[in-house]
């Protein structure tokens, strides 16, 4: 994403979701759709967050019971149509293929 010409939008877009998700409480995939209604809950712990109008996906695990979030993969919206969205780690790009 770094060098792409939306950068600094999605870097806005991102901290924003950050700062949100920082401060906010979730015990259930239930609260976390209260507030993001278009999340999607991609199983037990998975949740998927529209980024910048829905052109780039975050997906990300979380322990309600620890309240820590935890990244598993952001990219674009295409790309997101090509991943396993219960299986995917975030890695660093020299290792993905």
């Amino acid at each position: 994403m770094r060098g792409s010409k939306d950068y600094k939008a999605v870097k806005a877009a991102l901290d924003a979701w950050f700062h949100e998700a920082q401060a906010a409480i979730w015990n259930s995939p239930a609260e976390v759709k209260e507030v993001y209604g278009n999340a999607s809950i991609a199983g037990a712990d998975r949740v998927v967050f529209n980024i910048k109008g829905n052109d780039y996906r975050l997906v990300v695990a979380i322990d309600y019971q620890r309240e820590i979030v935890f990244i598993k993969w952001l990219g674009t919206h295409k790309e997101y149509d090509r991943i396993d969205v219960g299986m995917v780690q975030y890695a660093h790009k020299t290792d993905q293929k």
